[in-house]
């Protein structure tokens, strides 16, 4: 399409749909590293206050992807001024579809870990309001959770309201699954393990005196291991299908066709990233942070070669707004609260801290691995476990 041709011209390769962009930096030879960001938005309805809020009503960048996509292109930058100073290859990402739509999977079914040449280890980080703006976190082996999606559909006979006797109610049904879904991890999960099951939709019915014939419940379910996922996923089709028989209903679930899978960090490089970027942060270190239950698919590529992902901390909870914007003087932004809300706000000031830190990991692990064995290959042993 005009896309592909249009990004062709400029030597760049686009993933599926022309929204994934792969760019090359260097003279084509090893070592290579990969960095990646992701680029897409969220289905919320921005309320940051901010004046350049999201002109598409009931989308925006609320976990700060575009925050993301700028850093790697301010990496991009330095490192094309660079470009005849290094040997070696810095392959540049800007990746679709990270929340939930296997962005990172797709691209890598492309093709972007085989091309030549091949990439030798993997780099990615997220914005993190839940740390102070300019310290970084991490820790090796897992960080975040194996992740899936669910759907379920329950069946009734609707009816007259006032007639609630004559037909099978769905709602009431789904409204007993939301309930004994909750007991998986409250009551079958160890208090020294780590589940989660977050139903976040719920729809049925459109008129005030009609017991629809039908009901649909969506949500997510999480773990630390791909084995916890494995039996979290078992219980809910269990609580699902009895749940719904007691109360004279059918169901049925369906499920996300890619579950992500932790996104682990690789011991041995995530023990160089500590060596060679202490600097990058304000307490002079990587800090190790405790895992996460949310999810990401950088997991993917973290499967198939070694790979680090950081938190960059972006949290202030009185961040004054920028000089050059039309605001009140002394106008402040709590960048503390969570991603994926409507008041979210992105700290511009982890912008060049990620740019930095991008080029840094870049140059550094090409000039520690050129005429050697990748450090990163070392001790990699990729989870092997069928997801």
């Amino acid at each position: 399409n005009r896309k592909h041709a249009e990004l062709a011209a400029k030597g760049f390769q686009s993933g599926e749909g022309g929204t994934g962009i792969v760019a090359d930096i260097g003279n084509g030879n090893q070592p290579c590293v990969l960095l990646r960001a992701d680029i897409d938005a969220l289905p919320i309805l921005e309320k940051s206050g901010l004046p350049f809020s999201s002109e598409f009503t009931g989308k925006s960048h609320a976990c700060g992807h575009d925050g993301h996509a700028a850093m790697l292109l301010g990496a991009a930058a330095l490192l094309k001024k660079r470009e005849s100073q290094f040997n070696g290859t810095v392959r540049l990402i800007w990746q679709p579809a990270e929340e939930g739509g296997a962005g990172g999977l797709r691209m890598i079914e492309e093709g972007v870990l085989e091309k030549e040449p091949k990439p030798q280890a993997a780099f990615a980080f997220h914005q993190w309001p839940f740390l102070p703006i300019g310290e970084i976190g991490g820790r090796p082996g897992t960080q975040m959770a194996a992740t899936d999606l669910f759907d379920i559909d329950i069946s009734g006979i609707g009816g007259h309201a006032a007639m609630p006797h004559a037909v099978v109610d769905p709602i009431v049904a789904g409204a007993a699954i939301v309930s004994a879904l909750q007991t998986i991890a409250a009551r079958e999960t160890s208090p020294l393990d780590s589940a989660v099951v977050s139903v976040t939709m719920f729809h049925a019915g459109a008129a005030y005196n009609v017991i629809p014939a039908g009901a649909s419940i969506g949500g997510t379910i999480r773990s630390l291991t791909p084995a916890g996922l494995h039996r979290i996923r078992a219980r809910v089709k269990e609580i699902v299908y009895t749940t719904a028989a007691a109360h004279r209903c059918n169901a049925s679930i369906s499920w996300s066709p890619d579950a992500y899978p932790p996104t682990s960090n690789d011991p041995h490089l995530f023990s160089w990233v500590q060596t060679v970027a202490a600097d990058a942060s304000i307490t002079n270190s990587i800090d190790i942070i405790q895992p996460t239950m949310g999810g990401e698919d950088f997991a993917f590529f973290a499967q198939k070669i070694p790979s680090v992902f950081l938190a960059l901390g972006s949290g202030d909870s009185q961040w004054p707004a920028p000089s050059d914007l039309d605001l009140p003087p002394g106008t402040t932004f709590d960048t503390t609260v969570t991603v994926h809300s409507p008041f979210f706000v992105l700290n511009e000031l982890v912008l060049q801290r990620g740019v930095a830190l991008h080029a840094h990991l870049a140059l550094q692990y090409i000039h520690d691995n050129l005429n050697t064995t990748p450090l990163s290959r070392r001790n990699h042993n990729p989870a092997k476990e069928e997801f």
